[in-house]
């Protein structure tokens, strides 16, 4: 519903506002309004304000719309008919009015109530911030995985939009007794139908779990670490994975150009080689919908045996940043990661830092073990993160130590393909090896010592 609306609203500007005969069409005018609730304990609001409004500018022109102004509309209480109250809503009708504008983006929730009195009032279409949110994922989903997901959180949201949109049609049929059912309305009949469309749209979802559990099935057996890069819309992941893996994955100064989860193989510095996943990023109110409908794709992140938060170290808002992608990522279940060891921060974009704000971030990354500093787009320090990346995975990993005798060189080979060799001495007995395994490979690496007739201990 509203990305048809969207579309027929965008055809409409494009029609009426192709200057002189022109063959390039206008894009729809867009007015972006913030609402910030004024409280009496509130300090450096204002600031926190310009930074979310400008957001919410980004945002809106990802879709490629003219942003034709923008503002923070101070409001002292939430009014639950319009958001805004009688005053501030004529005001803000005669400002959409002058700049001629097709579409006003409120930066924040609106209840369905809401939006549809607001377009009433102002006479052009009205979205809030998780029905843009979702616009730019339906833009920008290109896997038949991706699409799927958009389907389930535009309809899941297209669901409770249906507020008293049909009122004026009655009963499709009625009767009494067994002759006939209780009739229904357009709005029951609709939400019925988008029920139908939720239920098939997740058993077709279910079926991509499955297949994405196969696949996760088969890494398991070669197996190779699992390395998921998380972290706010527009703060570098992209970049970072393309730069890690020499790969070409699209990457923009947008947000949201990354939807659709990639995987390639990373070669760590010791040689040994593990799966990079390049994840959707995160934003500061991400609906609850998008969150759930996205859960197969995020269940990548779950399968990670080690999260690269990549963080904007350059932008006002960092710290902010932070606590939004932890949050989402304690709501998927991984507090236990957050506490422990399993996290790794890579503070991005120090070439865009000078002077007091540079030596900050290096102070910073110098007092936290699981911290760096680097440039994903100049290459700074990638490969100090690769070899943090490494410590890491291989910190929990049990070191062996035997002796293989000269004569059996084909045992000696076999210990480089069953795990990363840290020592290798030549003594009178033989070669002393001291040999990393991977916790998945223990039991069978055991069993084979003991057929060749090694004995082994642990380091």
């Amino acid at each position: 519903m509203i990305r048809a609306s969207l579309r027929r609203k965008k055809k409409i500007a494009e029609e009426s506002l192709t200057s002189g005969g022109g063959d390039t069409p206008e894009a729809p005018r867009v007015l972006v309004f913030h609402p910030e609730l004024k409280r009496a304990d509130q300090t450096g609001a204002w600031r926190d304000a310009s930074s979310r409004l400008e957001e919410a500018v980004s945002l809106t022109g990802a879709l490629d719309f003219e942003v034709v102004g923008a503002e923070i509309v101070p409001i002292a209480k939430l009014r639950p008919s319009t958001l805004f109250g009688k005053g501030v809503t004529e005001r803000l009708g005669l400002q959409i009015k002058a700049d001629e504008a097709d579409i006003v983006m409120i930066n924040g929730q609106l209840s369905p109530i809401q939006q549809r009195n607001l377009e009433r009032e102002w006479k052009c279409k009205v979205i809030d911030r998780t029905g843009l949110i979702l616009e730019i994922f339906a833009d920008r989903a290109r896997t038949r995985e991706g699409r799927l997901q958009v389907q389930l959180a535009l309809l899941s949201y297209q669901r409770s939009r249906l507020v008293r949109t049909w009122t004026h049609l009655e009963r499709q049929r009625g009767g009494r007794g067994f002759l006939a059912g209780p009739g229904e309305r357009q709005i029951e009949i609709d939400r019925r139908l988008i029920g139908d469309k939720l239920a098939k749209l997740r058993r077709e979802l279910e079926e991509v779990k499955r297949t994405r559990e196969l696949h996760r099935e088969a890494r398991r057996r070669v197996p190779y670490p699992i390395v998921a890069l998380v972290g706010y819309t527009n703060a570098g992941k992209s970049t970072l994975f393309n730069q890690l893996t020499v790969s070409e994955v699209f990457a923009e100064d947008m947000l949201f150009a990354t939807l659709d989860p990639t995987m390639r193989g990373l070669i760590l510095p010791s040689g040994r080689k593990v799966i990079l996943s390049d994840t959707v990023g995160f934003v500061s109110d991400l609906p609850h919908d998008l969150v759930a409908a996205f859960r197969a794709t995020l269940e990548e992140v779950l399968e990670a045996d080690l999260i690269v938060h990549v963080r904007d170290a350059a932008s006002l808002e960092t710290e902010e940043q932070k606590l939004d992608v932890l949050e989402v990522l304690k709501e998927l279940g991984l507090q236990k990661a957050i506490d422990g060891e399993e996290l790794v921060e890579a503070l991005n974009k120090i070439d865009q830092l000078k002077g007091e704000e540079l030596q900050a971030v290096s102070e910073y990354s110098a007092r936290h073990d699981n911290t760096i500093a680097i440039s994903a787009i100049k290459g700074t320090n990638c490969d100090a993160l690769l070899g943090l990346i490494e410590d890491r995975l291989t910190e929990d990993m049990p070191v062996f130590e035997l002796c293989v005798p000269y004569s059996d060189g084909k045992s000696l080979a076999r210990l480089y393909e069953q795990g990363e060799v840290l020592k290798r001495n030549e003594g009178a007995d033989g070669i002393s090896v001291q040999v990393r395994v991977d916790t998945t490979r223990v039991g069978r690496f055991e069993d084979w010592c003991a057929k060749a007739g090694l004995d082994i201990h642990l380091v």
